[in-house]
């Protein structure tokens, strides 16, 4: 009897009137050697059980975000002529990477009611709780700053391209320096800011060849890494002094 209940229950809830169905560029990255940065391309379609709505205008977001990491974020102030670090935040959680792409201006197609519970915006990302200094969000905003200056942090508005309310697709530059990690990427629909389907999913970026026998090695290993490390640096030395004295006669 329960089970009939639950069933003419969940029979009687309305079917999801828009669906994301999502495809990958790629699968996972892998940093070599020569590694100087990728492209994922995130692309789907729209699945709809009925007719787009006539109201209400359709938004697309996607983030990709890096592996989460405890960040110390100082302040420095000039005192008796020489720099020095003052106060300092402790970020609990801070994406090594992360990137939000929109198919319009962020304001528009995302409620700020929305982006505090799916933490979508990258302030959002960044978790601090407990800072003792009294103006901590400067810190969050350093934070930002910075890592938006090394490719880091990106906000790409109107980057999502969307075709007749049915398909979209959105590029994301990945650079060099990267965190070995999953990379979560997220896709959102939304009407008027409110989210109405989301998809998750995991890119592994991970080391490969003779950079990930290296890290292996140092983590794993660290006298014989440093053994290694002192013998190249002999040798290269050895064969500079050769060289130059062959090139002196």
């Amino acid at each position: 009897m329960l089970r009939l209940i639950a069933f003419l229950i969940f029979a009687a809830l309305p079917a999801q009137a828009e669906e994301i169905v999502l495809g990958l560029s790629r699968d996972e990255v892998a940093i070599t050697a020569n590694f100087d940065g990728s492209d994922i391309l995130i692309f789907g379609a729209i699945k709809r059980e009925a007719p787009a709505p006539e109201t209400g205008d359709l938004g697309v977001i996607v983030t990709v975000a890096g592996p989460d990491h405890p960040v110390t974020v100082r302040r420095k102030d000039r005192r008796l002529g020489i720099w020095v670090n003052t106060d300092a935040v402790e970020v609990d959680a801070a994406p090594s990477f992360y990137a939000v792409a929109t198919n319009g201006p962020l304001r528009e197609v995302l409620s700020d009611t929305e982006d505090l519970r799916h933490h979508i915006t990258i302030p959002r990302a960044i978790r601090s709780v407990g800072a003792e200094v009294a103006d901590s969000r400067a810190f969050t905003q350093a934070l930002i700053r910075i890592r938006a200056g090394n490719d880091l942090y990106q906000v790409l508005e109107g980057e999502v391209d969307l075709e007749e309310e049915t398909l979209f697709r959105a590029a994301v530059q990945l650079p060099a320096n990267l965190t070995e990690g999953d990379y979560a990427a997220r896709i959102f629909l939304t009407r008027n800011g409110e989210i109405v389907d989301e998809y998750v999913t995991a890119i592994p970026v991970h080391k490969v060849g003779l950079e990930r026998w290296l890290y292996n090695l140092a983590r794993n290993n660290a006298v014989v890494y440093g053994l290694m490390s002192l013998a190249i640096a002999i040798a290269a030395g050895w064969g500079a002094s050769a060289l130059f004295g062959l090139l002196r006669r």
